[in-house]
């Protein structure tokens, strides 16, 4: 299983998709990840049918059109330049993204019961939080999280995690509906600020995925460069790892069964105890990274 969970940066598709994860590709229900590369003057034309989504720039502007609606994305130059703003287009609509420019987007989808307004997400209200202690800070961006921004099921968060810190630590997993803990299906999307070329071997970042039991399903540990991602059905996942000098971003898609959208979890219990670790450290200087405004 470990081998499918791990799919590398590839060259656009005739679609313009260097990432096409649907709940067919992934052998789940909800969550959807594409990322699209459109050249200058060139849109993307697509029915969302069953699920909702959400247009996010990666580097580029955008137009987003859906139905009577429109929204001129800014965007941004890369992911570790700004906060950036986005749109939310609902199921069974027509879209089309077109930028003048060219970039890349991500298309961040979850299977949706519920048919919400197309809306504009600005820059200023996402929430931008940080995290962890020491090694262990990282910074999230909030755009779509359930207190960021309303959704059916679709939520994504995006982590900035400065060279040689940890992410998604402690290991965590939200795969059981129990109290605490919520069941999603979870995608990371990474890009890396310098080290090796996309989709080559080389200093850049590392990702943890493991299973508990005797039989252990998954049981994942790799290198991850720019355009990499990594499908997580079920198990802990963390840590993360940006390896010195080489400051990491990814973005999280999950969605799961739950009318109500939550990103409850369980540390993995024989490492939970890090977390009490940090009191009294302090957060990593080099955090907050970025702002809507732009680089701090």
């Amino acid at each position: 299983m470990t081998q499918s969970l791990h799919l590398r940066a590839r060259d656009p598709d005739s679609n313009g998709y260097t990432v096409d994860i649907s709940p067919a590709s992934a052998g789940w229900t909800y969550s959807s990840l594409r990322v699209v590369v459109l050249t200058p003057g060139t849109t993307l034309d697509w029915t969302t049918d069953g699920s909702e989504w959400i247009v996010l720039p990666l580097a580029g502007s955008c137009t987003v059109t859906c139905g009577d609606e429109r929204f001129d994305l800014e965007g941004r130059t890369s992911v570790f330049e700004r906060v950036s703003d986005f749109a939310y287009v609902p199921r069974a609509s027509s879209v089309s993204v077109h930028s003048e420019l060219g970039g890349r987007f991500a298309l961040a989808g979850a299977l949706a019961h519920n048919v919400l307004p197309a809306r504009y997400g600005r820059a200023e209200d996402v929430p931008v939080e940080l995290r962890g202690a020491g090694s262990s800070s990282r910074q999230c961006i909030n755009f779509a999280s359930p207190e960021g921004f309303e959704t059916d099921h679709l939520v994504a968060v995006e982590i900035l995690v400065p060279g040689g810190n940890w992410a998604s630590y402690p290991p965590h997993k939200h795969d059981e509906v129990r109290p605490g803990e919520a069941q999603l299906e979870e995608i990371y999307y990474f890009e890396v600020r310098g080290g090796a070329k996309s989709g080559e071997p080389g200093p850049g970042a590392y990702q943890r995925v493991y299973s508990s039991g005797p039989d252990r399903q998954i049981d994942l540990l790799v290198e991850v460069a720019t355009g990499d991602a990594i499908l997580i059905p079920f198990g802990y996942h963390g840590p993360t790892m940006a390896s010195p000098g080489y400051d990491l971003y990814f973005l999280n898609v999950l969605a799961g069964p739950a009318e109500e959208r939550t990103m409850a979890f369980c540390d993995d219990p024989t490492h939970a105890w890090l977390r009490e670790s940090w009191r009294g450290i302090e957060i990593d200087p080099r955090l907050p990274m970025t702002s809507s405004r732009g680089v701090l």
